[in-house]
């Protein structure tokens, strides 16, 4: 599988050309999520605590990389001259990893998520095949739905909000709350799924402002390319923030089972940090625009942590 990885340097290269490939941001984005998910399970789910389930939690991790590897790997692979454009950095274009190499580790990758999931139960089976036919829909002909940009944030937002939300509860419930039947959706996980969907989709609408140049010479219609970056820019800071006003105000009031003062303050300290970032990009500038960007993913993994530390310091919490 690691035919054609050139290592120049040293054997530590092929480890870090390995986690270059997985975009390492989407990779502690998946990751968070599953933790976080499984701490409000713990707290949700009579019987269980934080600590049950540990092998089944670890399992569920793995298929989420793999599940995750597979989707980002598939997209540099069908993007190869795009990204020469937009990202020369990363090891398809930068010459360091070869591309039938990286078709066996996405190929790979997807086999693995496949077989984690039969051995983890049909809910993991659906949301794995679901995230993993949402993921080629998005990179590969003949939908290559990235080309469309509705559909494109439409797919990130059903994967990152939906798939692993929902997927991902209705997993914990019936391996750590023994529950052949579907399990009811917890109040909390309702909440982020529903703030995940706008703020996916900004991060959907936000990922392409830097990346002009290549999608507009390929065809890639992104709001960015119909609507130029600061259009952009202002979209994706609306998901934003309506995210950050509804979790503080609605989760607060609704939210019987967690700690409305860690929802208000949590969200509306996370929302200051974001405006004072973006009031200082320039998003026509490319590399600048590209640390903002990872600063709002570093706000998405903040999210599943603060989440269940509203849930477990709740009047609610059962463990």
């Amino acid at each position: 599988m690691l035919a054609g990885i050139r290592l120049p340097d040293s054997w530590l290269a092929a480890p870090i050309i390995l986690w270059r490939f997985s975009r390492p941001h989407t990779l502690v984005g998946t990751t968070t999520s599953i933790l976080g998910i499984y701490a409000i399970a713990a707290a949700e789910l009579p019987g269980v605590a934080l600590g049950d389930g540990v092998t089944d939690l670890a399992l569920t991790v793995l298929a989420g990389a793999a599940v995750n590897i597979y989707i980002v790997g598939l997209n540099q692979c069908e993007d190869v001259e795009i990204d020469r454009i937009n990202k020369p950095w990363l090891p398809i274009p930068a010459g360091r990893l070869g591309l039938r190499a990286a078709w066996r580790l996405v190929i790979g990758s997807g086999v693995v998520a496949a077989g984690l999931a039969v051995t983890q139960g049909w809910v993991e089976v659906a949301a794995v095949g679901a995230a993993l036919a949402v993921g080629t829909a998005y990179s590969s002909p003949p939908l290559r739905l990235k080309r469309f940009p509705a559909a494109a944030a439409a797919s990130i937002s059903l994967v990152r909000a939906c798939v692993v939300n929902v997927g991902v509860y209705l997993h914990f419930a019936r391996a750590l709350g023994g529950r052949g039947e579907l399990s009811p959706l917890p109040a909390p996980i309702i909440a982020l799924t529903l703030f995940v969907l706008p703020f996916s989709f900004a991060i959907a609408v936000l990922k392409d402002v830097p990346d002009a140049e290549g999608d507009r010479r390929f065809r890639i219609a992104t709001f960015t390319v119909r609507l130029g970056p600061s259009v952009a820019f202002k979209i994706g800071m609306a998901a934003l923030t309506a995210a950050y006003l509804g979790m503080a105000i609605l989760g607060a009031l609704f939210l019987e089972s967690a700690s409305p003062w860690v929802l208000v303050l949590g969200h509306l300290a996370c929302l200051a940090v974001l405006w004072r970032l973006a009031l200082q990009v320039d998003p026509t500038d490319a590399a600048s625009f590209g640390r903002f960007y990872m600063r709002v993913w570093a706000l998405f993994f903040v999210e599943y942590l603060l989440v269940p530390v509203a849930v477990l310091a709740g009047p609610g919490t059962s463990t």
